[in-house]
């Protein structure tokens, strides 16, 4: 009886195999054949392609803020402007100063020029001759000093308001106006966030590899946030004294803001010469006894290849084989076997 009973059980066991061959279950994905080479990575922080703290060069009262923050600014945006009452009445007062300096300068022109003839025809001496052009002189002196002092008073007036320099974004502003603002200190704060800088370092033999206008790939750290347009700005052709690596700086462009100013980012410099290679899922690496995947051979049967990983990516990495790749086991298990037989579907 137990004979009977273990024989039906290795006729079941058959029946299941012949039924569920093994790869039977399998999933497949394509491998994509891309041009890479050997990758150097970085950690670094973003910051903004250029950031100001803009206050005013003339003390007042705040009268008006007219950004908000987070707003996107031009050049040349009016930002805000101080109580102009008192600088106001400096302008009218330096404008009479002109107007009275030009009748003066006019009516003394005017007598040394009559004087100029008379003293040809020997009616006046040549001392009031004299006398009347020094006259005519300082008043053209005084003139051009009336227009100095309004020249001054219109340029204390513009120090009244505030203007971007550059397209940017308001990261700080007051939220409300009336307050009393001194010289030079901060009122707004604005930076430029597209592009955005990260600045990294890296190992000083592999500073010949990184050329000024090479693409790079950045990733943030802790976000989804990727680029593959991002290039290298500037190679510092000095070390860090302490640690002896060499500053980089990488043009992140942000256009749809992205990346955030002032967290990390992963920089993916090339260091290497193009090579081919492929790019394929995550999910189909094994790395178990060294890193591999299990490609399906032109007969059908799987076949184990040793790849060398040269970039890992969020869902994808980019490998290097000896062998060309093309259809490859999604999800591998260690219940592989090269040489078995399977069927895509």
């Amino acid at each position: 009886m137990n004979r009977l009973l273990a024989v039906l059980s290795s006729l079941v066991a058959l029946t299941a195999l012949a039924a569920d061959p093994p790869g039977a279950k399998l999933r497949f994905v394509k491998a994509r054949e891309v041009r890479s080479s050997s990758k150097e990575t970085v950690t670094g922080q973003l910051f903004p392609s250029r950031m100001l703290p803009m206050g005013f060069e003339v003390g007042g009262r705040l009268a008006a803020s007219k950004v908000q923050k987070g707003e996107q600014v031009k050049p040349g945006q009016l930002l805000g402007s101080l109580d102009t009452e008192i600088v106001d009445a400096q302008v009218l007062q330096a404008e009479a100063g002109v107007a009275q300096a030009e009748a003066v300068a006019g009516l003394a022109a005017d007598v040394a020029s009559r004087n100029e003839k008379l003293k040809a025809e020997g009616s006046v001496s040549d001392v009031q001759n004299r006398q009347a052009d020094v006259n005519a002189k300082q008043a053209q002196a005084g003139l051009a000093l009336a227009k100095a002092q309004l020249a001054q008073a219109r340029a204390g007036r513009r120090k009244h308001e505030l203007r971007a320099l550059f397209p940017g974004t308001v990261i700080d502003a007051p939220d409300t106006a009336g307050g009393m603002v001194g010289p030079g200190n901060p009122v707004w704060i604005v930076m430029q966030l597209d592009p955005l800088v990260v600045k990294v370092t890296i190992p000083e033999n592999l500073r010949a590899a990184i050329k000024p206008g090479q693409r790079v790939r950045v990733e943030a750290v802790g976000g989804a946030a990727v680029s593959d347009e991002a290039t290298v700005k500037v190679v510092i052709p000095s070390a860090d004294p302490q640690t002896r690596r060499v500053p980089v700086e990488v043009s992140v462009p942000n256009a749809k803001g992205d990346f955030v100013a002032n967290t990390l980012a992963r920089v993916i410099l090339p260091v290497g010469e193009a090579r081919n290679a492929y790019v394929v899922a995550s999910t189909a690496m094994n790395s178990a006894g060294g890193d591999h995947v299990y490609a399906v051979a032109a007969d059908g049967t799987l076949k184990k290849v040793f790849v060398t990983v040269l970039e890992r990516r969020s869902a994808e990495v980019v490998v290097s084989s000896v062998e060309p790749l093309d259809t490859i086991v999604d999800y591998p298990t260690s219940a592989l076997v090269e040489g078995t037989k399977v069927t895509q579907r």
